[in-house]
């Protein structure tokens, strides 16, 4: 709740994102971001990586913005951070799944594969778990307290 320090409001953050990992990114040129689904590598703290197609419109990397919404709308993200092609076919050996090759049906060879990596610089992020006390305040009126509104944090490093 209010008084969760950054770091655990980071790690919910990451749990959200496991449990429904689809994300809208975009690159910071002024086109419409996208929705993607984020790979997460434990051994690569603070980097999503999305399976893509060399012409999709982040392809080409650069600056870019995500933002996340958690399945019960109780966790709200804003990431910041530099996308780039990370083609190591170790990588994409590890993160590579049935739901990934339904997408690239010639699997890891498929000519138009591409593995992106957005590594984050920034992150704000909301979890809005409000306690009951504030659940009944906000129908019946009343003054929300912090200690019974939901937790917010900016970070560097969400791992």
């Amino acid at each position: 709740m209010a008084d969760d320090s950054p770091q655990e409001i980071a790690a919910k953050f990451l749990d959200k994102l496991k449990s429904s990992p689809f994300v809208m990114i975009g690159l910071n040129d002024g086109q419409h971001s996208e929705p993607m689904t984020a790979q997460i590598d434990d051994d690569q703290p603070n980097t999503l990586f999305f399976f893509a197609g060399r012409d999709n419109r982040i392809a080409g990397g650069g600056e870019a913005m995500a933002q996340f919404v958690g399945k019960g709308h109780d966790f709200f993200a804003c990431l910041a951070g530099h996308v780039s092609k990370d083609n190591d076919p170790a990588q994409i050996d590890k993160l590579w799944s049935n739901q990934v090759e339904a997408w690239f049906p010639e699997g890891k060879s498929d000519p138009n594969l591409t593995l992106l990596r957005f590594d984050i610089s920034s992150a704000e992020l909301w979890e809005t778990d409000i306690s009951l006390s504030g659940r009944v305040k906000m129908l019946f009126g009343g003054t929300i307290h912090s200690d019974e509104s939901s937790s917010h944090a900016v970070v560097g490093s969400v791992a």
